[in-house]
């Protein structure tokens, strides 16, 4: 078949799909970065238009990237655990720090500056509180 002969006709001879149109939720939806509290973030129609769900959404992000943070960064597992007690342990703190790595992946997806903006603050704080010894949640050798 000669591809010039009908150029609405896709690569395997069947029509093209009719084209979609545009719901409400997907009006928020943006590929560049942006700046506004209109988006979408993790569910639909969250936060919309709402300002008081936006702020949510960022404290939201921020306790998800701290998370993260402090998840990766914290030693709560000493010599004293046994050693099955210790491996499920570093199990679960390894699937609840995915998770959130996961969640503030999609989050970031937003395209939203203030997003981005929250997360990495997020993550510097708690990394500024491990640096600084300002937590006692390391286990220390001694233990």
């Amino acid at each position: 078949m000669d591809m010039n002969m009908n150029m609405n006709m896709t690569m395997n001879g069947s029509l093209p799909a009719p084209a979609m149109k545009m719901s409400s939720s997907m009006k928020y939806m943006h590929m560049t970065l942006f700046w506004g509290k209109n988006s979408i973030i993790l569910f639909k129609d969250f936060p919309g238009s709402n300002t008081g769900h936006y702020i949510l959404a960022l404290i939201i992000v921020f306790a998800c990237a701290a998370g993260v943070e402090f998840l990766s960064q914290c030693h709560l597992i000493g010599p004293r655990w046994q050693r099955m007690a210790a491996g499920l342990a570093r199990t679960v703190m390894h699937t609840v720090r995915v998770g959130l790595y996961y969640m503030l992946m999609l989050a970031l997806m937003s395209f939203n500056v203030g997003v981005l903006l929250v997360s990495i603050l997020g993550h510097a704080i708690v990394f500024l509180g491990f640096a600084k010894g300002w937590t006692s949640v390391v286990a220390s050798p001694s233990d």
